[in-house]
């Protein structure tokens, strides 16, 4: 299976590479982004160490198994004769019992020699051990349940990372679309411009035009050009932004051809589903066990543990005859620790105390949210209505002008005050549809929607 993941990974980012060529559509992008982004890389990592971590308390229950091989050589006389009684070789000789004279009233004043001035002597030692807690007041669960819900915060955290990036991105595309509708815009009143420049020119061959009509008509051509020029590097800019995203380089996008459709969410389906909301939710049970972690102080511990070993002055020699083994449990139990444990219980309630107002803070904070962005959407859908029924009347204005000028019944300043009132509207629009784009992405945020 991780195989085929593999291969399936390899074959996307071969395509991924191949969209550089042809004009990138924005589902394909979101693939690439999901899988190519470096912030959504690191966030994916700070999952896995923290499911790392989970598995470290996890494996805390199942206790530890130690092998000890120990290497020591000494004289010291107390250490010679433990050495043998380790390896179950200490004789009555240790003791000095050739120094026994049963002649000798005060034989046990003599010293003996054989036991204090002991030979050097080696002594290897292996052992295995076995510990495990069998409890600890419920410590051990309590902080498995925290982890594991350390993790379920890293994996929140990485949706969020995931989420703002696709934001960002699709943000791009349309603001792409945005940009080229409004140089389609331009570029028309440009031609206008440029068909009015002619006819000033043979307006004034002619002598039914004035050279100034003409400066005023080049100055306005000017000034649309200059706009266009910052429209287009804005698309640069928006490239470079989309292939920083997706962390390769990009030239080529088809943008969307339709306007960003509101989602139909009430406030409790959002409020449930997101991302913030459920990190604080989460924190709040990690703040309840932490509680019980802290009670676990009141509690005693038990632990078991077992070890075999043998031991010789060669290694592992005679090592059958030589072994040992070890059983046994401890209790410990904590009766009296000051005011320190009741402290800790205390600083832990009240911060549980805290999360759970910082979790109702944020609901409403969201629902605060919610109803401002709505009401920023409605006002922008009612702008983007007016601004293209007014850019509907500038353009007929503009024409009914351009047609009253040839007549000689309006003057080129008429004209080209008309024709700013048509860009003034085509910028306007501009902003109104990317305020009001930004304020859904913003509402697809809290709601969490994949998209």
């Amino acid at each position: 299976m991780k195989l085929l993941l593999t291969i399936l990974s390899f074959a996307l980012l071969l395509n991924a590479n191949s969209y550089t060529d042809k004009p990138l559509l924005l589902n394909e992008a979101i693939d690439i982004l999901k899988l190519q982004n470096l912030e959504i890389k690191v966030a994916k990592l700070e999952e896995k160490s923290a499911k790392e971590d989970e598995q470290t308390i996890a494996g805390k229950n199942w206790g530890k198994l130690d092998f000890m091989q120990d290497f020591a050589r000494s004289n010291d006389a107390g250490n010679v004769f433990g050495f043998k009684l380790t390896s179950r070789e200490a004789s009555f000789g240790d003791f000095g019992f050739s120094e026994f004279d049963s002649t000798n009233p005060n034989i046990l004043g003599v010293q003996a020699e054989d036991l204090n001035y002991p030979d050097d002597r080696n002594f290897f030692q292996s052992k295995l051990k076995y510990e495990v807690p069998l409890f600890t007041g419920f410590a051990l669960s309590h902080y498995s349940n925290i982890m594991s819900n350390v993790s379920k915060i890293k994996k929140l955290e990485k949706s969020q990372v995931i989420n703002e990036k696709v934001y960002q991105l699709r943000k791009s595309y349309y603001d792409m679309a945005l940009l080229n509708d409004s140089i389609n815009h331009l570029n028309k009143i440009l031609q206008n411009i440029e068909t009015l420049e002619n006819t000033t020119q043979n307006m004034i061959d002619v002598g039914y035009a004035k050279k100034v009509d003409l400066l005023e008509v080049t100055a306005k051509k000017g000034n649309v050009t200059r706009v266009l020029v910052e429209l287009n590097a804005n698309k640069k800019l928006l490239y470079h932004y989309i292939s920083f995203l997706l962390n390769q380089d990009i030239n080529q996008i088809t943008p969307p051809s339709s306007p960003i459709t509101l989602p139909i969410y009430d406030d409790s389906t959002i409020i449930k589903n997101n991302l913030d909301i459920q990190k604080a939710s989460t924190a709040l049970t990690i703040k309840g066990d932490m509680v019980s972690v802290s009670q676990a102080a009141y509690y005693p511990t038990l632990g078991a543990f077992a070890e075999i070993a043998t031991a010789d002055d060669s290694f592992l020699g005679d090592a059958s005859k030589h072994k040992a083994y070890t059983v046994g449990a401890r209790l410990s139990w904590n009766l009296f620790n000051g005011t320190i444990d009741s402290a800790k219980i205390e600083k832990a309630k009240i911060q549980n105390l805290q999360m759970q107002s910082r979790v109702s803070l944020a609901k409403k904070g969201i629902k605060l949210k919610l109803a401002k962005i709505r009401t920023q959407i409605k006002s922008a859908d009612e702008k983007i209505i007016s601004l293209e029924k007014e850019l509907i009347l500038a353009d007929a204005i503009y024409e009914n002008y351009e047609g009253r000028y040839k007549e000689k019944l309006s003057s080129m300043s008429d004209v080209i005050i008309k024709q700013s009132a048509q860009i003034e509207k085509i910028l306007q629009l501009l902003v109104a549809k990317n305020e009001r784009n930004e304020k859904i992405f913003a509402l697809e945020k809290l709601a969490n929607i994949e998209k």
